[in-house]
């Protein structure tokens, strides 16, 4: 490929946090959350400098800054390689608004917003879907497997469904909704690694059968806005019924959100945050209180975001 010029010297973009799994869609579903997700901005810098990357925000302090290890930098470069352009220089900084192992798509954000402004750089040279394998690369880095149900709908925004990974194909479920979604994020790490360890790599043929039928009932649930259909099938057959465990006061938030007449309790991502579908406002923060008050039960404090169901993707926010 002829090397692509850039347009730009400065771009910034947002990319928002994510539900991954989503219940019985492991590895294979998930959507964008509204309101909380990180940004990056990349300068383009003179040819005799090094290629820096700057940590702001909350939790800036807390991930490495090394061009090579950054999940936001690997992304960004990545791009770089691929247009021809690897000898370009550039400052990277991240604005880390997600917390880390937090089961939200943390690493997911960081990189997409790098890629976002990467990609206005360069006049948008590349679809958002053709920009998908850079930041899978970075997830790579970030939890060692490429997995594309959180920086998909980071990148595309709503709810998006990973078809194929070899070759990769996604696909956006097209459904309109008023309903809710509340993420509840306990003040606690839980290692990503940590939490795939306890995933059996073996399933017997009827649960392999059952979570096949949970799937599709999953995404008839959502395009006929059928509430008991979804309680029905949100449930996993395959990572949650281990990973329960590992989420402080689980089983008893699950108890008191069906009690309120709560859609459902599940896992976001591979935790420790838990997320709950909701038909209205109102619904929603009383599940929010009731996830935050379960969590204080054991001593956690915790942060909730309540949602769309359908959230915009990433997004440029200013280029110059």
């Amino acid at each position: 490929m002829n090397k692509v010029k850039p347009v730009c010297r400065i771009a910034k973009a947002f990319a928002p946090a994510t539900v991954a799994n989503v219940g019985c869609g492991f590895d294979i579903m998930g959507f964008a959350i509204e309101g909380i997700g990180d940004e990056v901005e990349i300068e383009l810098l003179e040819s005799n400098a090094e290629s820096i990357v700057i940590m702001k925000g909350p939790y800036g302090q807390l991930i490495p800054s090394d061009w090579a290890m950054n999940t936001a930098s690997v992304a960004a470069q990545a791009y770089l390689n691929y247009v021809g352009q690897s000898d370009i220089k550039c400052k990277l900084t991240l604005y880390k608004n997600l917390p880390l192992g937090s089961g939200m798509g943390s690493s997911a954000a960081s990189s997409v917003a790098a890629i976002k402004a990467m990609n206005q750089i360069f006049n948008q040279f590349l679809t958002d879907v053709e920009c998908l394998p850079f930041v899978m690369e970075a997830e790579r880095i970030a939890c060692g497997a490429a997995h594309a149900d959180n920086v998909a709908p980071s990148l595309l925004g709503g709810f998006v469904l990973v078809q194929s990974y070899q070759p990769l194909h996604v696909c956006q479920v097209n459904f309109s909704s008023t309903w809710y979604v509340v993420v509840c994020h306990p003040n606690t790490i839980l290692r990503t690694s940590d939490s795939r360890s306890v995933v059996p790599q073996q399933v017997s043929l009827r649960k392999a059968i059952q979570q096949s039928a949970n799937s599709a009932g999953l995404i008839l649930a959502l395009i006929n806005r059928d509430k008991a259909l979804m309680q029905q099938c949100v449930h996993d057959e395959l990572a949650e019924p281990k990973r329960r465990t590992l989420i402080p006061n689980f089983f008893q938030i699950e108890k008191s959100i069906l009690a309120a007449d709560g859609f459902n309790c599940n896992i976001s991502g591979s935790g420790p945050s838990i997320f709950s579908f909701c038909e209205t406002l109102p619904q929603a923060e009383t599940i929010s209180s009731i996830m935050q008050s379960g969590f204080l039960e054991v001593g956690l404090q915790s942060e909730t975001y309540i949602s769309p169901l359908l959230a915009k993707g990433a997004h440029v926010i200013s280029y110059e």
